[in-house]
């Protein structure tokens, strides 16, 4: 099925108003129970955990992307209407924007009520640090980092791959998001199984990581921050990050902020220093954590622009 410029708005759309489709069949919870049954069956009758690991992502993501091409077909098959809404609905469900905020806000609701115990609890759920003894500035730079990471891998990546390939390869891009955050941990059990995972999130990432910094920077502007200092930033500090692509987005919305992210964090028990980005022009606020949600909204408001200028365009020309 094309990428139809009605599929994509759609799904853009009902993200934006609906957020997370929980309490309707998630096919982002099918990809995890999908890993969680393949990875011991794996384990268990593959001698090299490697060699497992490398199967289980091409049996997850090309289950994924199968599954997915069929109930496509299926829905048009039915009608053109039917795959229509098949579609919008499978571009909603690889999209994250409106989740990505509720999620977030709650720490700076809490913050906004002086309550510095709700909001390190708040914060526990979207970081992977430890929160209880943190205050309101680390708190801030926890949700701001949080924000701006996730403007990549939970915003424009999906976006990317379903204007580039519809439903079918954005869900293959969170088939292998959803692998990443399972099993490619740098840690004993999942040093190697995980490690093909971990590899190809990064090479898929590898682009969109780097127009979501793109798109920081030109956003900045229509919201109200530096254009100029997130370019400048980003181009400085993007690779200051144990990621080779989340840096990107962090240096481009600390730059454009005026704050400084990264620094120390602790991680069971042992402090782990993580080299900065972007200089502390500015205090870490609540005011840097709503402009990056501004710059989040921006962000993906600009790809679709961009998008569907040069589907006219081509449409024009052609």
């Amino acid at each position: 099925m094309p990428t139809d410029i009605t599929v994509v708005l759609g799904a853009v759309l009902l993200d934006l108003v609906l957020g997370d489709p929980r309490a309707l069949p998630h096919p982002i919870v099918a990809i995890g129970r999908f890993i969680s049954f393949l990875e011991p069956r794996l384990r268990r009758n593959v001698a090299s955990e490697r060699a497992a690991g490398c199967l289980l992502l091409l049996v997850t993501v090309g289950v994924t992307y199968s599954v997915t091409s069929l109930m496509l077909v299926l829905a048009y098959l039915t009608t053109p209407g039917a795959a229509l809404v098949v579609g919008m609905y499978l571009g909603w469900v690889s999209l994250a924007a409106r989740s990505l905020h509720q999620e977030s806000a709650k720490v700076a609701y809490a913050l906004e009520r002086g309550d510095l115990p709700a909001a390190r609890v708040a914060l526990s759920y979207i970081v992977g640090r430890e929160t209880a003894d943190l205050e309101e500035p680390e708190i801030v730079r926890g949700a701001v980092e949080t924000v701006a990471e996730n403007t990549g891998d939970g915003v424009v990546a999906p976006l990317f791959y379903l204007v580039l390939g519809g439903p079918a390869l954005a869900l293959a891009y969170k088939a292998v998001n959803t692998l990443d955050s399972m099993v490619g941990y740098k840690n004993e059990r999942y040093l190697e199984f995980g490690w093909a995972s971990a590899r190809f999130d990064d090479l898929a990432n590898y682009l969109p990581a780097r127009l979501t910094g793109l798109l920081m920077v030109l956003a900045a502007p229509l919201c109200g921050l530096s254009g100029k200092n997130a370019w400048r930033i980003m181009r400085r500090d993007g690779r200051n990050h144990s990621s080779p692509n989340s840096g990107f987005p962090e240096a481009a919305a600390a730059g454009a902020l005026g704050v400084q992210l990264g620094g120390a964090n602790r991680y069971f028990g042992k402090i782990v220093e993580k080299p900065t980005i972007g200089d502390a022009s500015k205090s870490l606020s609540l005011e840097a954590y709503h402009g990056v949600v501004r710059l989040m909204y921006t962000s993906e408001l600009l790809l679709v622009v961009a998008w569907s200028g040069v589907r006219y365009a081509a449409k024009l020309a052609g």
